[in-house]
């Protein structure tokens, strides 16, 4: 039974390894999968998803207003899929995330989606929210904060290397920009 799953956490917490993992397991078991992305994060390069640790693979990308089920179902007409992989969901809008769970109720295959959950000032991204509110499946990856506990919120670092309070919610970057924190060290170092 296909499902719309939504795996969540901060930066670097490993969700495009499990994602790329997740597809290689369809792939060696002689399953299909179509894998898709953010168009405008090419951290790792134009079209693909790539984890810290090194490992990475071509993808489709998605743009801010595509339809994302007339996507799925012209990509369908190729051949089939197994199942469908979202890096960067939180980059998704509403609309799409509707699309993808109409995919996964009209064209019966799984959708699996990959992305943060807030944003540097703890507010939830709309690709997220969206997902929270209509996933069938949400399992959190957890990664640690530098004390160890759980980390929760991440934030934004400046030039000076110094966390931000303020600016665009969406800038792309990784170990350089951003940091991920438990609560407690986010409120400490955003001074709330």
């Amino acid at each position: 039974m296909a499902k719309l799953y939504f795996h969540y956490s901060t930066m670097n917490a490993g969700k495009s390894t499990l994602l790329l993992q997740a597809a290689h397991n369809y792939r060696e078991g002689g399953m299909a999968t179509y894998l898709i992305t953010a168009q405008f994060d090419n951290r790792a390069g134009e079209g693909r998803i790539a984890s810290r640790i090194g490992i990475g693979e071509p993808a489709d990308t998605f743009g801010p207003d595509e339809d994302l089920f007339a996507k799925l179902r012209a990509r369908f007409r190729q051949g089939k899929v197994a199942c469908v992989f979202v890096d960067e969901a939180q980059f998704l809008s509403k609309d799409q995330v509707w699309q993808l769970a109409r995919a996964v109720d009209d064209l019966g295959v799984p959708v699996m989606c990959y992305g943060l959950r807030v944003d540097f000032q703890s507010n939830l991204f709309p690709g997220s929210a969206a997902l929270l509110a209509w996933a069938d499946e949400m399992r959190e990856v957890r990664t640690i904060c530098h004390c160890g506990k759980k980390a929760t919120m991440v934030v934004r670092k400046g030039p000076d290397g110094r966390p931000m309070k303020d600016g665009e919610q969406v800038v792309i970057g990784g170990n350089e920009t951003y940091q991920s924190l438990c609560r407690r060290h986010w409120r400490q170092a955003v001074g709330s």
